[in-house]
């Protein structure tokens, strides 16, 4: 594998550092801005995007990664796939709508996270490679298969696909099944799904194989997989087609900022429906029909082909709203009690916490939340009031490192990130006006003590005098600031080098551990 790495493009190496970000992943027990504090002491993690990195740092990294699921993870995305070659991904004068629509979702930062599916299993179907549609069928349109799922939860806590339902180019219903899943299930989801138990066990149902059999039949090589958030339904129904188009991925909100909103959710089905086509599929209070969701998806992907309307969509006021009045915590501790963040991120007010799932892909312990506050104002001045490291996120959003307190001497602080939803434009324009008047005044001051300087006669009189002292006043006021801001970054930097020291000692374990072995 380190061989396979070292002959990759460099390119193709960032994208993996920053899956293996997203996904959480961990090499030799240490993560991607772990390994830098280690590998990189001068640098450490201060410089953490990897496109800024060299080659031989990010092979490094991405060699240390040692489980077996991981190292499949790297093959596989690794794996040449004409569809996602560069010749492919670039724009060509004969490239028909539909295919750029194609290119659009496959380009996307989301694509590769989302449709990373373990195709190789023997349960699932790999659709439309080599088989292609015969000449005496060919016409000038480009087949499209739109598809939705309605999905339920089993036992175990995954999904299954309980209907599924798939409409053609013209609109017409090629399927629309019932499926049994295989799993005892525990929630139905009948607010969505419109569907109960009785339902089911009354309805004539079908396996997922045999459904797969059933769209094997209209996917060829040439064929185009539509849907909204199509990765679910495709991991459901156990099928991995190489061309796709995700209405999710092609549609993106138009932000009336310069910064866009990091946490701020895609584009839904209803929304785009009608923003784009002009009515709601999905009424509030209705349960969900998946023949006419696809038959949306597919309608979203017409409109852009036959009457090119835009891929852009506004942000509303209210959304943007809901998200400045939230901040976004994410790698915090699975032991860390909701008092505690409570008590960190809000001390004049009692926001609500929106806890989210803990992720499977982390494996380490974390999850995440959203703290809810009654206003954009509340949120702004909490997340002022936070005490941490400012900095940037991996989309160079501004976000703070908060350190908890250590129940006991030994071992590394903990710590988790806060960020902002939305980038507030606003405040950037108060802190450019602030720095604007600043730089005026220090001007103003350097042109007085230029003609102060200038006059024959030294003589100061009692006004100056007065100033005089005002000045040394701020600059000891000044110099305290610094002297303790100064010790702030020295205890900050003593919980930085504990971390790097217990790092050490794991890697020197675990290399004992090895040659033991």
């Amino acid at each position: 594998m380190e061989h396979i790495l070292a002959t990759a493009e460099k390119k193709v190496l960032v994208k993996l550092v920053k899956l293996v970000q997203k996904l959480r992943l961990e090499g030799r027990n240490v993560g991607w801005k772990e390994f830098l504090n280690v590998y990189d002491k001068q640098a450490g993690s201060s410089l953490s995007d990897p496109s800024r990195r060299s080659k031989d740092v990010l092979v490094a990294f991405l060699s240390t990664l040692e489980k077996k699921q991981d190292i499949k993870l790297l093959a596989r995305v690794l794996k040449p796939n004409p569809y996602l070659a560069e010749d492919f991904k670039q724009e060509s004068p004969d490239e028909t709508a539909e295919q750029r629509l194609v290119r659009m979702t496959i380009t996307d930062d989301e694509y590769l996270l989302d449709y990373l599916f373990p195709s190789n299993a023997e349960d699932w179907l790999v659709t439309g490679t080599g088989k292609k549609k015969s000449e005496a069928k060919k016409s000038t349109k480009i087949e499209m298969v739109a598809i939705d799922c309605e999905m339920v939860q089993c036992e175990d806590g995954s999904d299954a696909v309980v209907r599924v339902a798939a409409v053609d180019r013209d609109l017409k219903v090629i399927l629309d099944e019932f499926v049994k899943p295989d799993q005892p299930v525990v929630d139905y989801r009948t607010d969505i799904t419109g569907l109960t138990a009785e339902d089911v066990e009354n309805a004539t149902t079908v396996s997922v194989v045999d459904i797969q059999e059933n769209l094997q039949m209209f996917l060829s090589e040439d064929t185009i997989l539509v849907g909204q958030s199509l990765n679910h339904d495709m991991k459901v129904l156990k099928i991995d087609h190489p061309r796709v188009i995700d209405t999710s991925l092609v549609f993106k909100y138009k932000y009336p900022g310069s910064r866009k909103p990091r946490k701020l959710q895609r584009p839904s089905l209803n929304y785009l429906c009608k923003s784009i086509l002009g009515y709601e599929v999905q009424k509030d209070g209705v349960p969900h029909n998946c023949v006419d969701d696809a038959a949306a998806a597919m309608k979203l992907v017409l409109a852009i082909v036959e009457k090119e309307v835009e891929t852009s969509v506004p942000v509303t006021k209210e959304m943007l709203e809901t998200a400045k009045s939230r901040l976004y915590l994410h790698r915090i501790p699975h032991n860390v009690p909701t008092e505690e963040l409570i008590e960190v991120v809000s001390r004049e007010s009692t926001p609500k916490i929106k806890f989210g799932k803990p992720s499977k892909k982390q494996g380490s312990g974390y999850y995440s939340a959203i703290v809810v506050f009654n206003s954009p104002a509340e949120a702004n001045q909490a997340f002022e009031n936070i005490d941490g490291d400012l900095g940037k996120d991996s989309a160079g959003l501004t976000q703070k490192q908060v350190f908890l307190k250590q129940s006991s001497s030994s071992g590394p602080r903990l710590y988790f990130h806060v960020r902002k939803m939305v980038e507030d434009d606003s405040a950037k324009e108060i802190s450019a006006t602030k720095r604007s008047y600043q730089e005026e005044k220090k001007a103003s001051c350097k042109k007085q003590k230029r003609e102060y300087d200038s006059e024959e006669t030294r003589e100061v009189d009692v006004n100056h005098c007065g100033e005089e002292k005002t000045e040394e006043k701020i600059e000891k006021l000044r110099e305290d600031d610094l002297i303790q801001e100064i010790e702030e970054l020295k205890q900050k930097l003593k919980a930085k080098d504990q971390m790097i020291d217990y790092l050490k000692k794991q890697l020197r374990k675990k290399k004992k551990t090895v040659s033991v072995k």
